[in-house]
């Protein structure tokens, strides 16, 4: 449904957006992740046809945004991050402005308001002025207009900023109802957003691809393979005297993390620090497909060391794991080119 191919696109001297490529098919929902000012916003504009683009192609059914944007916006519902409405209207009166607008046929007006308002649990707010109604049903009415003439493809800007949490549930369940039968790009810095709605993930940082595909499949490909982290509590002779004070305890607890580190170049490990108890908690991580032999490879060095294991757990690396260090290399890689 939408293929965009070595995209970028400059304000001046400012470049947005760099060779950005990615595809979407139908029946899909793929989050745009990034931080503030990533491009998300930019490269949702351009498929659009509100901006077009200073380089590459963006092509929404085979049709480029830049050649005929009436045609692609025909085939668009757009919900940006400020939803456009009208306070004085009612919900039922905007739905039949925004109807106009598109030039929806007379005869299937009625119809197609009555099923987006249904869609959008706005039936029994119809004839409420929408100055009066909460954050969460302008925004209901906002995500109407955008499904009124029923595209294909359905483009969301933040679509839950500012909403209370039981209208983020709401809304986020909505939009992926909406995802089993329309191509949906939302885009979002909440990453809680993206792992409850996207089937596909794609992550921009500095207006550049820092990773796409399915959560899983960006974890497996990351720069070192991190894909797991094990946390293990351990306690024993090997923390030595608590008589000899706290500062005995952390360099017991430095001495542990730097044994482990020399178990094998393939375990980097983080924080070790201490706990209530004369615990230490560490913190490491191995690459995908190693995970088994290397936590029975550390559960074997503890035993032998005569540490008592309280806990051993492993965890697999969840999208914000990823997504800060995918943006911090990213951000690291462009000041080294910038030198």
């Amino acid at each position: 449904m939408i293929t965009v191919q070595n995209l970028s696109k400059r304000y001046g001297k400012v470049e947005a957006v760099r060779d950005v490529s990615f595809s979407v098919g139908t029946d899909q929902v793929l989050g745009f992740l990034g931080p503030n000012g990533a491009g998300k916003t930019t490269v949702m504009k351009i498929l659009t046809g509100y901006h077009f683009p200073s380089g590459g192609k963006a092509l929404v059914d085979g049709i480029p945004v830049d050649e005929d944007p009436v045609e692609v916006k025909r085939r668009i519902g757009y919900l940006p991050e400020n939803v456009p409405l009208y306070g004085d209207l009612t919900v039922d009166e905007y739905l039949g402005f925004i109807a106009d607008s598109r030039l929806i046929p007379l005869h299937e007006r009625r119809e197609k308001i009555n099923a987006c308002l249904e869609s959008c649990g706005l039936t029994a707010y119809r004839s409420r002025k929408i100055e009066t109604l909460s954050k969460g049903y302008r925004q209901r009415t906002g995500l109407a207009q955008a499904i009124l003439h029923d595209p294909p493809i359905l483009i969301l800007d933040e679509p839950t900023t500012g909403l209370d949490p039981n209208q983020i549930i709401e809304i986020r369940s909505l939009i992926k109802e909406l995802g089993k039968r329309k191509t949906v790009i939302l885009s979002t810095h909440i990453l809680q957003e993206v792992e409850a709605i996207c089937s596909q993930v794609l992550i921009l940082n500095e207006g550049r691809i820092a990773a796409q595909g399915r959560p899983e499949e960006i974890a497996g490909t990351m720069k070192g393979g991190d894909t797991w982290e094990l946390i293990l509590k351990a306690a024993g002779s090997a923390y030595g005297d608590s008589a000899y004070g706290d500062g005995a305890q952390a360099a017991n607890a430095e001495t542990l993390r730097v044994r482990i580190s020399q178990l094998g170049s393939d375990i980097a490990v983080g924080a070790a620090e201490n706990a209530d108890g004369g615990t230490v908690h560490l913190n490491f991580f191995v690459p995908a497909g190693n995970d088994v032999a290397d936590g029975e490879k550390i559960f074997d060095w503890a035993i032998a060391g005569g540490l008592k294991i309280l806990g051993m757990t492993r965890k697999k690396l969840s999208l914000e794991d990823i997504f800060v260090k995918l943006t911090a290399e990213e951000k690291g890689i462009s000041r080294e080119a910038e030198k």
